[in-house]
């Protein structure tokens, strides 16, 4: 049943209630009556007035709680970082504290001041407007500073109902003590003051550590924010006299001292229901007859604005307030309802488990907002892909569902799933910015012998494991197989967790050498795990459950620590680094990988990147500035597998590549496929008009080293040219030209002996 059904049946309920209620004679005294009858609506009109005032202060409250944990993690995000440890907490830089923190989190964010306090919480930095000014200067508004620092070092619990939040509870809950957030007045105005130590979420002693503080007025800029959202009419700080008919909030703390006045115009449903009722009083003067009349019209039509009312508020709670879908309370109703359905008899019916790919990386690199419009933007598209009768639901996040009655055969399904998948696919044009996702759909049937939601919701999300494993932008549907796939992919991530922790990988190098095949120029680092039981592991298998994992960041870190570690025993020779998508792109690669570089001794110009063109989607301006970096310590860049995704000559023009490497597929093609060759000879052109090195992979035959050297590679890798290898055997390969041979005969290479 619909929310609109529940709520017209409720309505038809309370018609029917009061029409009996009207059985019992009004005429004994009409004087009488006609004053119940007023006393009656005043009270329902105040009732109403008060219902309505009650939920605006319980949403204007819930709004500064969400706006206090918004400022309270965006100082977090700059607080916390390796930086900040690095810059504040363990060698204080006054530069780098003005421009990274200072400036940044009032240019950013607009926060109003910004401070920095020691471990003894004497202020050290103090931003006023765009400078920063003598910390001293603010000694005098140190004490209106105290209570978060307080709050923050553990001396004190919550001082007021406006230490809030429930953020701030959950943070002064929390032993270590690492951030807090308070509403408070300060010089004067209400406003949100947030701390956060300058410390780990693991540091065990937080109150040792500087603080980076902010406040933000609830001002001006907050307050329309809020108005807009939540339909608080002329919503402001009541610093005047109030205005006839507005509502004034005074917050207070448990003491009773004053954190703030608001003002806004509130919503007064009991006036329309006093005014519907002035004519009826008028008419119930000439007779009683029209007196009854016009009393059962008035409770009709205040039962159904009652039960509208409750309508409104079920449909609220009933649907996601970004993009107006259903959420999941509604999506595990309406999916026992479907079950229920079945088991009785009804026709059977899917869930689809639509999840968005690289969703994450929008809101990383674009923003939230971008990313709330693109929530929107994927909600007209999926709704006007399926069904009216199916329902659409969000469950959170990137995460949406379909359930369909439309058919359980499997070939329906997937067509069905395919459609979602290309609808939802096509680029987005959103601020000006062309968008382009992903999708991966898990499919579950739900028929007579299905299990509750749980088991249903629970096998929809194994398929969709599978989905995403398989490459992502595609549809499974749940088999009884997946169940033992799942737990092996399990035990595989975890095995390689630990691997990673007792350094339990290996790496191997894979030479690649000039284009005549005889000096060795470079080698690309892979990784290898031999498993203590399952034996050797392919990268193939083990890299992408690191990449949903999240492990491919420290395993990636890893490779390239151990990689110049080996690299330093080859000098003049290019070590190469494959770089994941998601390591890339995390905001402190750059530092990790000058750490390295510093700690390992290496020498930078030796050492080239590998990135995909998937990197770069949706991320350029993050990416060209990490590049930058990156090509400012001397480290060279390489795209990898050309040719193989969007090949944007803007890639080209404007990211500075130092190599470009030919996917394999093209050389594994020369021989078969014209094209192929076409395409390998326009890479090798456009390579070096742009002043770009050029390398090919996967060179197995002597053909295809004729051809390639022909057409102007540079350099080449591939089995033709010696098999990944140890750190060692690269070693004595260098050392003994003479050690490794071309095998002409069947093209293969050899190493020999001494």
């Amino acid at each position: 049943m619909t929310p609109s059904e529940i709520g017209a049946g409720r309505m038809h309920d309370g018609w029917n209630r009061a029409r009996r209620s009207v059985v019992v004679p009004i005429g004994i005294i009409v004087a009488v009556a006609i004053v119940c009858v007023v006393v009656a609506v005043l009270g329902s009109a105040h009732r109403a007035d008060q219902v309505a005032l009650d939920n605006e202060r319980q949403l204007f409250m819930r709004a500064l709680s969400s706006h206090a944990e918004r400022v309270m993690r965006e100082v977090e995000g700059i607080a916390t970082s390796d930086a900040a440890m690095e810059n504040v907490r363990r060698t204080y830089d006054p530069t780098w504290v003005q421009t990274r923190i200072g400036l940044r989190l009032q240019a950013l964010f607009s926060q109003d001041f910004v401070f920095v306090a020691s471990p003894a919480d004497d202020f050290v930095y103090a931003l006023l407007g765009h400078r920063s000014v003598d910390p001293n200067w603010f000694n005098s508004i140190k004490p209106e500073l105290t209570g978060a620092l307080d709050l923050l070092r553990g001396r004190a619990g919550l001082h007021s109902e406006a230490d809030l939040i429930s953020g701030a509870e959950l943070e002064a809950n929390d032993p270590n003590h690492h951030r807090a957030v308070r509403l408070q007045m300060f010089l004067g105005k209400p406003a949100i003051v947030a701390a956060v130590a300058v410390a780990s979420r693991g540091d065990s002693a937080p109150d040792a550590a500087p603080a980076v503080l902010s406040v933000k007025f609830i001002d001006d800029e907050v307050l329309p924010e809020i108005s807009s959202r939540l339909q608080l009419p002329n919503l402001r700080n009541a610093d005047g006299p109030p205005i006839k008919g507005d509502y004034v909030f005074e917050l207070a703390d448990r003491t009773g001292q004053m954190i703030g006045r608001f003002a806004w115009t509130p919503k007064r449903p009991g006036a329309e229901i006093v005014y519907s009722v002035v004519p009826f009083f008028t008419i119930a003067l000439a007779g009683f007859a029209l007196l009854s009349g016009l009393v059962l019209r008035y409770m009709r039509r205040t039962t159904e604005a009652i039960a509208a009312g409750e309508l409104r508020l079920r449909h609220l709670a009933l649907h996601d307030p970004l993009c107006g879908l259903p959420n999941r309370i509604f999506f595990s109703e309406r999916l026992e309802a479907t079950i229920a359905k079945v088991r009785n008899g009804g026709s059977a019916a899917a869930l689809f488990y639509i999840d968005l790919d690289h969703f994450e990386d929008v809101n990383d690199t674009l923003g939230h907002p971008t990313g709330d419009e693109l929530i929107r933007s994927v909600t007209l598209r999926l709704s006007r892909t399926v069904r009216p009768d199916d329902l659409v639901a969000r469950l959170g996040g990137d995460e949406f569902a379909v359930i369909t009655t439309a058919s359980t055969d499997h070939t329906t399904l997937h067509a069905i799933a395919t459609r979602i998948i290309s609808t939802l696919c096509a680029p987005y044009s959103i601020a000006d910015k062309t968008i382009v996702i992903g999708a991966s759909i898990g499919i579950a049937l739900i028929h007579e012998y299905s299990g509750d939601a749980a088991d249903i919701m629970r096998h929809a999300d194994m398929a969709l494991y599978r989905a995403k494993n398989e490459g992502r932008n595609r549809a499974c549907i749940y088999d009884n197989a997946m169940d033992d796939n799942l737990l092996k992919r399990k035990l595989v991530e975890n095995d390689l967790r630990s691997a990673i922790e007792k350094q339990a990988l290996r790496l191997a190098y894979q030479p690649i050498v000039n284009n005549g095949g005889e000096t060795i120029v470079g080698v690309e680092a892979l990784c290898r795990w031999v498993h203590p039981e399952r034996g050797e592991i392919p990268p193939s298998e083990f890299i992408p459950i690191a990449e949903d994992s999240g492990l491919i960041i420290a395993l990636g870190e890893w490779v390239l620590r151990q990689a110049c570690i080996d690299g330093k025993s080859w000098p003049g020779i290019t070590v190469s680094v494959n770089v994941s998508p998601l390591q890339f792109r995390r905001a402190d690669f750059v530092d990790m990988v000058e750490r390295i570089i510093h700690e390992t001794n290496f020498d930078a110009k030796w050492l080239e990147l590998e990135v995909t063109e998937s990197t770069l989607l949706g991320n350029v301006e993050t990416a060209e500035t990490a590049m930058l970096r990156l090509k400012a310590l001397g480290v060279r860049l390489a795209l990898d597998d050309f040719g193989t995704g969007y090949s944007s000559l803007l890639y080209l023009r404007r990211f500075p590549f130092d190599k470009l490497k030919i996917d394999r597929s093209f050389v594994l093609s020369i021989e078969k496929a014209a094209d192929a060759a076409a395409i390998v000879h326009a890479v090798v052109s456009l390579g070096r008009g742009l002043g770009m090195k050029v390398t090919a992979e996967g060179v197995e035959t002597a053909e295809q080293h004729l051809f390639l050297r022909a057409a102007g590679v540079h350099s080449m890798q591939g089995y033709r040219f010696g098999r990944p290898g140890s750190a060692a055997a690269i070693s004595v390969r260098l050392a003994t030209p003479g050690s490794f041979r071309i095998d002409e005969d069947n093209g293969r290479s050899m190493a020999l002996a001494g």
